[in-house]
């Protein structure tokens, strides 16, 4: 789904359809965008008193941690992202990557141009990030859930792992099928799914009423002072209800801003609340109840029925996880930070629903060998943490930036309320930072090498096209050396030549004049070039220049959600007078072949990373959808 314009209706009727459609999004929004946070129930309470930094259940320390995780969904959930991150779209979408988009365009002619490259950098860093969340979240989420068998019965407890490697294996089989068909489902069950959790809270807590003293901010204050330091560690559990944060502004294209508000303050939250009260009910009852609270709050009959449940849940809250690590590698490789990779539209409909093979592989395999290498959802919740808390604490910096620079709020106001949100979040990211021996370094070495990778991408595009405009030229010398007894020899048809270099003339135009000696009657000189958008008006996707003695230049523009095509571009072209046969005409690619050197540029290690990425990246006929049987490759060495 795409997010729409929210205008106010001019009737009754038309009122009504908003209010319907509004409705129907924040179910579908429940689906997708709340499965991550929606699934923490699961396990975020019994870290907080069983994990490798638990304590004990008595009733101090169960009201001041219920009234941290109540706080803390108010104000890293609630305020941050559903009152303020959410107007930080670029053109309607959301995430870490559009709002590095949008930042970088904000400050690239604005007051504070130095910053940018830092923030740049945090928004690469902090996508980075993401992808280990993309893979802890289906491992954490899927294991807690088939966990709950050996809570029913240990004789389920050998069959753990197992289960969930298979689930976990027909999770990744069903991604190329896309999530249309299955998309459907996913809101109600979801829905169901949060009123499971609201109906077994309330079932304890009308047994136990004085929880509710936790919402009070009060006792979160005495936890932290009675348990000094030890209560400071706890945080780090604590942070685990509200990791699916980053969710709710990744999915904001699909769903907009409102529906997704809706969808969190009328069911979402009263529910995800009303079962962690419940659980802190139980404890206040049975203390020893903290090994698996969640599970064991449920009545005996209901354990298997909810173990079917949870599962389902967190193979929902899987999909989200993993279609969103999807679209964050295509705007990576549209904002040039990613080599090629095949991109499938698995819906017709919807351009938002891809299917990356390469990518989910690579997905399976790290979930599968953390599987196995973790083997408890509480071993897991040590890794789980420290990756999100950076990435929101980046997401603030930036948000704070577009506040200044687009919506132009002082810095008396916009200070303090970045202040709050940095302080919360530092806290948050001090206590997860000491489950880095536990686990925690799992994803910071993740994001590490990804961070590496896609910087020496950026960085060795940038370059390898500094050296073809060198070794390019001027299109306005090579036409004036056309003139006279030096003119090559024109043959029919139209020869297509894709370049970087708006400007200039391309390298594989010179090849092909210098080996071949002859000139197709029409030469279009294609330059495909990346916007800091997200989406691109058909009316401004395509430029026609015509120049002169046969020669035209076509420029197509692509937001970073969209994927290029060059049938698209030339059909385009034709309607803006773009005159070809596509059966005489012929597309000139160049091919370089990188040779590291110790030239200025980047060091030999990153020089000979980049050759290989260069070499492995998908070819752009396959990327671009060209004819194959009409491309023509001409090859040069390049040293970097």
């Amino acid at each position: 789904m795409n997010a729409t314009t929210e205008a106010p209706p001019t009737n009754t009727g038309g009122q009504d359809g908003a209010v319907k459609r509004t409705a129907l999004l924040a179910i579908g929004a429940i689906g997708v965008v709340y499965g991550d946070i929606g699934t923490s129930p699961l396990y975020a309470l019994r870290e907080c008193f069983t994990g490798p930094h638990g304590i004990a259940p008595s009733h101090e320390n169960v009201l001041g941690v219920l009234s941290l995780i109540f706080w803390s969904l108010i104000i890293t959930v609630s305020v941050k992202y559903l009152v303020f991150v959410l107007r930080a779209d670029n053109r309607g979408e959301g995430g870490i990557l559009a709002l590095m988009a949008l930042v970088a365009q904000r400050l690239r002619s604005g007051e504070a141009p130095r910053a940018r490259p830092l923030l740049v950098t945090m928004g690469i860093f902090g996508a980075s990030l993401l992808y280990g969340d993309g893979i802890i979240t289906p491992a954490i989420s899927v294991l807690s859930a088939v966990e709950g068998l050996s809570v029913a019965t240990p004789i389920f407890e050998p069959y753990v792992l197992p289960i969930t490697l298979i689930i976990l294996l027909g999770l990744f089989l069903v991604q190329r099928h896309g999530t249309g068909g299955i998309g459907n489902v996913f809101g109600p069950f979801m829905c169901l799914w949060f009123i499971v959790l609201a109906v077994l809270g309330v079932k304890e807590l009308v047994h136990n009423p004085s929880v509710l003293w936790a919402l009070s901010p009060v006792q979160g204050v005495l936890f932290f002072v009675h348990n000094g330091g030890h209560g400071f560690l706890v945080l780090g559990a604590v942070f685990l209800v509200v990791t699916g944060g980053e969710s709710l502004y990744t999915d904001m294209g699909h769903f907009g801003r409102t529906p997704i508000r809706w969808a969190w303050f009328a069911l979402v939250l009263p529910s995800l609340m009303l079962n962690y009260l419940g659980q802190g009910a139980l404890l206040l009852r049975n203390p020893d109840a903290s090994r698996n609270p969640f599970f064991l709050i449920a009545p005996e009959w209901a354990r298997y029925p909810l173990v079917a449940l949870a599962a389902g849940a967190a193979t929902i809250a899987s999909q989200a996880v993993i279609s969103g690590a999807f679209s964050n590698t295509r705007q990576a490789m549209q904002l040039g930070y990613c080599p090629r990779m095949e991109v499938v539209h698995t819906s017709a409909e919807e351009k938002g629903q891809i299917y990356l093979p390469g990518l989910n592989w690579m997905l399976l395999i790290g979930v599968v060998l953390l599987v196995l290498g973790f083997r408890t959802s509480s071993n897991l919740a040590g890794a789980y943490g420290i990756a999100v808390s950076t990435a929101m604490l980046m997401t603030t910096c930036m948000a704070y930036v577009v506040a200044r620079e687009r919506w132009h709020v002082g810095r008396a106001v916009a200070l303090p309320i970045m202040l709050v949100f940095l302080t919360v979040e530092l806290f948050f990211f001090s206590a997860n930072a000491v489950k880095i021996p536990e686990g925690g370094w799992f994803p910071l070495a993740l994001a590490a090498v990804l961070f590496t990778l896609m910087t020496t991408w950026k960085r060795g595009r940038e370059i390898l096209a500094a050296k073809l405009r060198a070794a390019s030229m001027d299109l306005k010398d090579l036409l004036e050396s056309f003139q006279g007894e030096h003119a090559p020899v024109r043959v029919p048809g139209t020869a297509v030549f894709m370049t970087g270099n708006p400007e200039g003339s391309p390298p594989a135009l010179l090849h092909n004049l210098k080996h071949n000696k002859v000139l197709h009657e029409q030469v279009v000189l294609l330059t495909i070039l990346s916007e800091d958008v997200p989406h691109v008006s058909s009316e401004e996707r395509v430029e026609v220049q015509p120049i002169e003695q046969g020669f035209v230049r076509l420029i197509a523009r692509y937001g970073f959600m969209e994927n290029p095509s060059i049938p698209d571009i030339l059909k385009k072209g034709r309607e803006k007078g773009l005159q070809f046969q596509l059966m005489s005409t012929s597309f000139f690619l160049g091919r370089e072949t990188l040779i590291p050197s110790k030239k200025p540029g980047m060091a030999m290690w990153r020089e000979a990373l980049f050759s290989w990425m260069s070499r492995n990246a998908r070819s752009a006929t396959a990327y671009f959808r060209i004819p194959p049987n009409r491309v023509v490759e001409l090859g040069t060495q390049v040293e970097l």
